[in-house]
């Protein structure tokens, strides 16, 4: 039995939903995620599914729906986060929370990051259901709460506490999915691993006095120092097996010279000078984020009053490990820049992850994008961010990061994540409409 349900129809009702979303201010903290749930509850509703709104702490609503299947197959499970970062109106061309439509692109925080997913497969579902598809699996879709801020009141709730309801074989979400170009030529990505996450407060304590009279030995000296030279030094470079097959990849696909200078960028001692080099600042970023462990300083605190030099000082650390490290590992590393000086406490870790790239699902993915796409070859990722891949792994699914889109080459689609004027072409989506579409039909009927 084969299914096709990439249409107008399909492609009209997810860009009214991804409006529909944007317009729903979800900004963690504090959340406020059950709007958008109650949104979604009464779309699946209409299509004659029946989900379940689960609150993790009021107001943070998850919601799971499921499409019933033969039993054949084990489910698939596709899955968004609900919530979206901070947005500064000031600075933003349309107000963020607007969903408007102009030049080409919905704009609105949560547009690729990842209110898309969430209507995209929203749209799918209620299709299917509408169609009276059966499927040999069964179809769950899980919006989930709380991602931003670590995923303790989303997908980890759902996952330790609601396991029957989201236990797939494989899971659809972000981290892949979009294309990237490197020496002319675009790559669609799938995520097949993503690093670790260790957040840390750092602490210096150093002699207090009166601000009249400097002290070299102040705490505040002290933890400026200690920064500087982590922004200075970072961390040492050590390609993860993700990176080397990203790189291995994309220089299979290019010309003979640039084919012969990527591979140099898994050389520790090469790579820093030939990343600088690089003229595209969002890709320089990306790919020194690939290369090893990364330490980020975010927050400061010191102090209390502008006359009193405080006896101790603290900065928060973002720190993302590459699969194969450990928390110790990481920490040895950050010690070795940071010095002796510096103590260090672990606020929060999630485990990197990583999938087997080859499934049955990466194939087929593969071979769709072939089919619309045969000009841009489809290459493993890392992401050097985390997702929910970190819960749905923990309880046995397979993680596919795939939430397809199609940017054009002077839209960066890295510069969006958490900033300025995110938006998301309408082209763009409609083409991941389609692909999502395509693959899920073919891999569930």
């Amino acid at each position: 039995m084969s299914i096709s349900i990439a249409d107008e129809q399909l492609r009209a009702h997810a860009l009214d939903l991804l409006i529909r979303l944007l317009k729903i201010d979800t900004t963690n903290p504090p959340g406020n995620e059950i709007e958008a749930v109650r949104l979604l509850d009464a779309e699946l509703r209409a299509a004659g599914l029946e989900p379940i709104i689960l609150e993790s702490d009021p107001g943070r609503g998850n919601i799971v729906a499921r499409l019933k299947g033969t039993g054949e197959k084990r489910p698939l499970l596709l899955t968004a986060h609900l919530d979206v970062v901070e947005a500064e109106p000031e600075s933003w061309k349309y107000p963020p929370f607007s969903a408007e439509l102009a030049e080409g692109c919905v704009w609105g925080r949560g547009a690729i990051d990842m209110k898309n997913h969430a209507a995209m497969s929203v749209a799918i579902l209620c299709r299917l259901a509408r169609e009276g598809v059966v499927p040999k699996r069964d179809l769950i879709f899980a919006g989930v709460a709380d991602e931003e801020a670590g995923c303790r009141k989303g997908s980890l709730f759902l996952c330790e506490e609601h396991r029957e309801l989201v236990e797939a074989e494989y899971a659809i979400g972000e981290g892949g999915g979009f294309n990237i170009y490197i020496g002319g030529k675009s790559f669609f990505t799938i995520q097949v691993a993503e690093k670790g996450v260790l957040w840390l407060r750092a602490r210096v304590k150093g002699e207090p006095g009166h601000g009249s009279m400097p002290r070299e030995d102040s705490a505040v000296v002290k933890m400026s120092e200690a920064i500087a030279k982590l922004g200075r030094e970072g961390m040492p470079i050590k390609p993860p097996q993700a990176f080397i097959d990203f790189v291995g990849a994309i220089a299979g696909s290019q010309s003979k010279a640039a084919g012969a200078i990527l591979p140099k960028l898994l050389h520790p001692r090469v790579a820093p000078a030939l990343t600088r080099l690089l003229p595209d600042p969002s890709m320089k970023r990306a790919l020194a984020a690939m290369m090893g462990n990364t330490a980020s300083p975010t927050v400061v605190r010191a102090g209390n009053k502008t006359n009193v030099i405080p006896g101790v000082a603290e900065f928060e650390i973002d720190g993302r490990i590459v699969p194969g490290d450990t928390v110790d590992d990481f920490l040895r590393e950050l010690r070795a820049v940071l010095g002796p000086e510096v103590e260090l406490e672990i606020l929060h870790s999630l485990p990197p992850v990583v999938e087997r790239d080859g499934t049955e699902l990466h194939e087929l993915i593969r071979e769709v994008m072939n089919e619309v796409e045969p000009e841009s070859p489809v290459i493993p990722y890392m992401l050097p961010g985390f997702t929910d891949a970190k819960a749905f792994t923990s309880i046995g699914a397979k993680w596919i990061g795939f939430s397809p889109v199609k940017m054009p080459k002077d839209i960066r689609f890295a510069d969006l994540f958490h900033g300025h004027n995110e938006r998301i072409p309408v082209d763009g989506f409609e083409f991941g409409t389609n692909v999502l579409a395509e693959v899920v039909t073919r891999f569930i009927v």
